[in-house]
């Protein structure tokens, strides 16, 4: 499942949305946890300490288990990006490749005539896959 560059963009800001909604139940979780504790704490049958560990281990569950899916949603997306990169640098490779086939053998110009329409539309793909390419990398902090 390779998604095309000009699909990453609208990946990246669903994701960036997901995220954020994501970041906001969290953040409403840990409201709701800090104001059952103010309860607890305020009331004279206060939750003890092992109540409190017990509801922190289940908040970090939680958290934990929105990192794990997030990561989860990443790498995907980084492996579905570099498996259509992958792709549109193996096809130019091998388009060269025949490309330089045809020419090694010729011997004129004229040899030639009959594939110059050929080559001429192998070439434009080329350059549609090198110049996405260059945009991605261009547009796209390394990660390492």
């Amino acid at each position: 499942s390779d998604l095309p560059l000009p699909q990453m963009e609208v990946f990246k800001q669903e994701f960036n949305q997901k995220l954020q909604e994501e970041q906001q139940k969290l953040h409403q979780m840990w409201l709701d946890w800090r104001r059952n504790c103010d309860k607890e704490i305020g009331d004279e049958s206060s939750a003890g300490p092992e109540e409190m560990e017990s509801l922190t281990l289940l908040l970090a569950c939680r958290i934990i288990q929105q990192l794990q899916m997030t990561c989860s949603n990443i790498m995907f997306a980084v492996q579905s990006l570099l498996s259509s990169l992958e792709y549109k640098v193996k096809q130019c490779l091998g388009i060269t490749k025949e490309l330089f086939a045809a020419f090694s053998v010729a011997n004129s110009l004229q040899d030639m005539s009959r594939s110059v329409t050929q080559s001429q539309r192998k070439l434009a793909v080329i350059q549609k896959d090198m110049d996405e390419l260059l945009d991605y990398l261009k547009n796209n902090t390394p990660l390492s």
